[in-house]
């Protein structure tokens, strides 16, 4: 049953994360292109805004899916004996943070950009560099995440 769970497990985070770490990455530079500058007509392209609209789709849907990940995350854990092991609840901490940042800071500022380009406002550059600071600490979140899981130092089930 273990190796049942832990397969599901890896999927998952697979499958759920890593749309969200990649369509999370693309969407500041898909909001700067999305913006035409000053004196060409004004506005926004209309496909440009709904590649962003899809990627924040994507992020969205997926992160929601991504619940499945520290469900059986836990359950994997708990079939393995390893809950109170100090990687383990780093990994648990980390998995935490990355969905607080995604949660608070990823999503709500995709969603004001998108927001502003749906409304042919003009988008800074500072907002978009701030969202993809938030991203990019929320990929560098999971990867070490994985890393733990992989490693899991001072595990006795590691390699």
């Amino acid at each position: 049953m273990t190796k049942i769970l832990l397969s599901l497990h890896v999927l998952a985070a697979i499958i759920a994360i890593g749309p969200v770490t990649v369509a999370a990455s693309m969407f500041p530079p898909a909001a700067r292109r999305a913006v035409v500058p000053a004196g060409a007509g004004g506005g926004t392209d209309a496909g440009d805004v709904g590649t962003v609209r899809l990627l924040h789709r994507i992020c969205r849907v997926y992160a929601g899916l991504g619940i499945a990940v520290p469900v059986l995350g836990f359950a994997t854990a708990a079939a393995m004996g390893v809950l109170g092991d100090a990687w383990l609840i780093t990994s648990i901490a980390l998995t935490a943070a990355a969905a607080g940042l995604l949660i608070a800071f990823v999503l709500p500022r995709q969603e004001e950009l998108l927001e502003q380009l749906t409304d042919r406002q003009p988008v800074e550059r500072a907002r978009t560099a701030r969202l993809a600071m938030f991203t990019g600490l929320f990929n560098l979140l999971w990867a070490t995440v994985t890393v733990l899981m992989i490693v899991r130092p001072g595990s006795t089930t590691g390699a």
